[in-house]
């Protein structure tokens, strides 16, 4: 599908509410983009509609390319509840499109991070809070603890909280609230 500026808002940011939606900027004159347009379609049919990809030519859009800060192409933005949660710039392989496909399609990373915490008995306190969709609560008690961990056990731990921060993605406010506090009381 074919966005533009006009269409944009119902077709990725609205869409990206009930299924994650990928959006190629692109041009017609880019030849990488033209490699990995096809690369894209093929990896999102294989998904039978886990994914939506949407195409956005930044030459006819140039106020969206200018909006989500395109600066090269093609650039590949992937949108969940509205928010840019992941993306990348150039032209990737197949294997790498499916792995960054299946990241976003695959199960949520405060699914992930709940189940791990869980299997290992640790921090019930956050599954609650992740098991409830309290995500300011799980992030709150997961840098206090990272904080005051040692070693091992703060590397995965911060691990896990960076997986929150891509579930998130790095625009969301609390992402950039906790990112702070984390590197604050860290460093």
């Amino acid at each position: 599908m074919d966005a533009t500026t006009e269409t944009f808002e119902r077709d990725v940011i609205e869409r990206s509410r009930e299924l994650p939606v990928v959006v190629d900027f692109w041009a017609s004159w880019c030849g990488p983009c033209l490699r990995l347009g096809p690369v894209l379609e093929a990896e999102a049919e294989a998904r039978a509609g886990a994914v939506e990809l949407v195409k956005v030519d930044v030459d006819s859009n140039q106020e969206l390319a200018r909006a989500y800060g395109i600066q090269g192409i093609p650039a590949v933005k992937a949108f969940r509840d509205g928010v840019v949660v992941r993306e990348f710039v150039g032209a990737l392989p197949a294997p790498a499109v499916a792995q960054f496909l299946d990241e976003l399609t695959g199960p949520a990373a405060s699914e992930r991070v709940a189940a791990a915490l869980a299997g290992s008995g640790e921090l019930p306190a956050v599954v609650a809070a992740l098991e409830a969709g309290d995500e300011e609560r799980a992030l709150e008690l997961l840098v206090d603890e990272t904080v005051a961990a040692e070693g091992e056990r703060r590397g995965r731990l911060l691990e896990l909280t960076l997986a929150l921060f891509g579930d998130l993605g790095p625009e969301h406010p609390l992402t950039v609230r906790y990112r702070r506090a984390l590197a604050a009381r860290l460093f």
